[in-house]
């Protein structure tokens, strides 16, 4: 997709540190592609600017007082822009922030090249996304040692990232397919597959309950028995897919 569908990238750079954020602007304000740039300087206010327009591209710090990066995105719900980016001067959240779905992690400092690789990235992702959707498939095929297999999707119960590939549980059997998880996310159809976890997608006529584990985590349970971690980052994700099926 041409990078010229991207123009008027509607951005928002959250930092409480006044001159990480007039950093962030002067490099955003070098790219044609961005349109307008919003900045702040709290969570809070973080919140109030995205729940009051769409947002395709958040710069976002992790530590800041009252509310952090992490608690925004929770917050956020499902008004998470498509791309968000994490700047921070600790490598330490770093697991954390992939988990919760953060495209890109800058530590402080950064150089103008490694900034302009994240916004790559991010220009990426919003290329994709206006990219119009292909068919909802029934099927997906499986080709391995020679054999070929037709699963139905509405027969996978979970699907896990494996490198490179994607590993479908199916009936108590599990096949790998040459996608990517994320690949999958996009071609399933939202109403039926949900995201819980950055390495885990489930079927959501497959999920029988959430519970709260003894180590303080969460778990969505299928029918069958099987557990699977649910992040912080997609709990309310689910649990508002759930609900809307109801």
């Amino acid at each position: 997709m041409a990078i010229k569908a991207l123009a008027g990238i509607r951005t928002l750079v959250v930092d409480d540190e006044a001159l990480a954020r007039s950093s962030i602007v002067s490099l955003l304000r070098q790219d044609p592609d961005i349109g307008s740039i919003v900045e702040c300087g709290s969570g809070q206010e973080a919140l109030e600017i995205a729940r009051r327009g769409k947002l395709d591209l958040l710069y976002l710090d992790v530590q800041m007082p009252e509310c952090d990066g992490f608690d925004v995105i929770e917050l956020l719900g499902r008004d998470v822009p498509p791309a968000v980016v994490f700047v921070t001067a600790y490598d330490e959240y770093a697991l954390r922030a992939f988990e919760a779905g953060v495209l890109d992690y800058l530590l402080k400092p950064f150089d103008d090249a490694r900034f302009n690789r994240a916004l790559a990235r991010a220009k990426e992702r919003l290329a994709h996304a206006l990219q119009p959707r292909a068919e909802r498939p029934e099927r997906l095929i499986v080709k391995n040692a020679g054999e070929v297999w037709f699963i139905q999707v509405r027969d996978v119960e979970w699907i896990e990232a494996a490198d490179y590939y994607a590993c479908l549980h199916v009936g108590g059997k599990s096949h790998l397919l040459r996608r990517s998880l994320s690949d999958l996310e996009d071609s399933l159809a939202p109403d039926t597959f949900c995201r819980i976890h950055r390495s885990t997608m489930v079927n959501l006529n497959r999920v029988s309950g959430i519970e709260f584990g003894a180590s303080g985590e969460y778990q969505v349970l299928l029918e069958g028995g099987t557990r699977l971690k649910l992040s912080r980052r997609y709990r309310k994700e689910l649990e508002a897919r759930l609900g809307a099926r109801t």
